[in-house]
């Protein structure tokens, strides 16, 4: 993903930006998959989907924003046990210091996962603390809908080989 952002003709900031969504989703990978369904002690159901997406982030233009600080949409498409769409925005501020910065976003995911129909948010918080990663994403409670109403969880995404895949460990409240 980072060689791809990279290749398109960018500004310093938006290059800096790039490499930190890129950092720190090829950072997310370390972290083992789950289980296909765990139980839990609230009873439900702990599921776990997996698969493939594109990801296309757009640049937007602030009149009087700061150098410093950038906003991109964000358009994604799911394959695998995630069937679907997303839409989005982010939030993202550099600084001075080489491999400093962090983003926040939202994105709206629409389609079918595991056989059940809906949509959810996802909410990304992401800070390089000089070059050392952090990625949280997670639904926001109570964001889902139809077939997917009550849904809870994380995604971790991860790079390998110019390929992004997702891992989602999810419940659904009965």
């Amino acid at each position: 993903m980072l060689t791809a952002l990279l290749t398109i003709r960018r500004s310093p900031k938006q290059l800096l930006l790039a490499g930190l969504l890129a950092l720190s989703v090829m950072r997310s990978s370390a972290e083992p998959p789950a289980q296909a369904a765990i139980n839990t002690n609230a009873g439900t159901n702990r599921m776990h989907a997996k698969g493939s997406f594109t990801v296309k982030l757009e640049p937007q233009k602030d009149a009087d924003s700061d150098p410093k600080l950038a906003r991109m949409t964000i358009h994604k498409q799911f394959t695998g046990d995630l069937e679907g769409t997303s839409i989005g925005q982010m939030l993202s501020a550099g600084t001075e210091v080489k491999g400093s910065a962090g983003y926040v976003a939202m994105e709206k995911v629409t389609g079918k996962l595991n056989g059940r129909t809906g949509s959810f948010i996802l909410q990304h918080s992401a800070t390089m603390d000089r070059g050392a990663p952090t990625l949280s994403i997670t639904v926001v409670p109570d964001s889902g809908t139809e077939e997917l109403t009550g849904i809870s969880g994380t995604m971790q995404i991860i790079i390998a080989n110019g390929k992004h895949t997702y891992e989602f460990d999810y419940a659904i409240k009965p």
